[in-house]
């Protein structure tokens, strides 16, 4: 039996992360095309900008806030036929967009998440929504991220609903993976998921349960403790490989049907996925306490 087991090039996490972006980003080429949301553009990109451009020059734009079909091709029109790296940075609607629009121009994509709420940014996949925000469909990419870059400061100056709705996407990984290990189901690369995925999927369930208060306090103090960087490391990496790597199943089928409802659509991702796990554990009368 073939397995397949698929991961980012380079994720790199850690305080002040973000002052080695114009680094990380040479070596790729000289020219960066960055993709931001409002709140980016106007509150951190100053900060970094300097830095930045001593290493790479760099074309900055902002996105609509929602990752659309329309919002892809607006940006790849935009994008300069110079650009030798893609760059998103902000949540996971800016970076699933940044990885869509990287693969329209054939060029490397680096992500750089500023929330820790979704498993978005080490996967190959981008998830499409119409412009007025319910899911359409998934675009599967060719490959995954060349670079995450996860600068925990600006993690914890972030609200800390996000951390938690992170930990809430992250929370279905375990359920999600080893439903597909029983089942021997399929996972995003069309086969069974390695022994490596399910066993970083099982992790992330483990961390989460471990450091999940901890870091929740952390954040909203505003301080990077080692509690936050587990949690953090939980909601984006050991999350995104999987989800990716074990196999989704049907905490994130329930998030899918609920994006039409109007009504949920002031909820967050991880929040609407959390709530597809309980129902989940109610439809196959599992224990959440156990996890084998």
């Amino acid at each position: 039996m073939i397995k397949a087991t698929i991961f980012p090039g380079r994720y790199v996490q850690g305080a002040d992360a973000l002052n080695s972006l114009g680094k990380e980003l040479k070596r790729f080429g000289e020219n960066a095309f960055i993709i931001t949301d409002p709140f980016v553009y106007e509150n951190i990109i100053p900060s970094i900008k300097d830095s930045l451009l001593e290493e790479v020059s760099a074309e900055i734009i902002e996105f609509s806030e929602e990752c659309s079909d329309e919002e892809i091709d607006r940006l790849s029109d935009k994008a300069t036929s110079k650009a030798d790296v893609l760059v998103g940075i902000g949540g996971g609607k800016t970076l699933d967009t940044a990885k869509a629009v990287a693969h329209n121009l054939k060029i490397p994509v680096a992500v750089v998440p500023t929330i820790a709420s979704t498993d978005a940014p080490c996967s190959a996949l981008s998830v499409i929504y119409t412009p007025e925000g319910e899911f359409k469909r998934y675009l599967f990419l060719p490959k995954n991220p060349d670079l995450v870059l996860v600068d925990s400061k600006v993690i914890a100056s972030a609200p800390a609903r996000f951390l938690v709705s992170g930990m809430g996407d992250a929370l279905a990984t375990w359920f999600e993976a080893r439903s597909c290990e029983i089942g021997n189901a399929k996972n995003m690369t069309g086969n069974p998921g390695s022994m490596t995925a399910y066993s970083l999927a099982r992790l992330c369930y483990e961390t989460l349960l471990k450091y999940g208060e901890q870091a929740k306090n952390a954040c909203q103090a505003q301080v990077v403790t080692s509690a936050l960087e587990k949690v953090i490391e939980a909601n984006t990496l050991l999350s995104g490989l999987g989800f990716e790597s074990g196999g989704l199943a049907a905490a994130h089928a329930i998030h899918n049907g609920l994006t039409i409802l109007q009504e949920t659509h002031e909820f967050f991702h991880g929040e609407k996925v959390a709530f597809g796990t309980l129902a989940s554990l109610f439809l196959t009368e599992k224990d959440p306490a156990v996890i084998d």
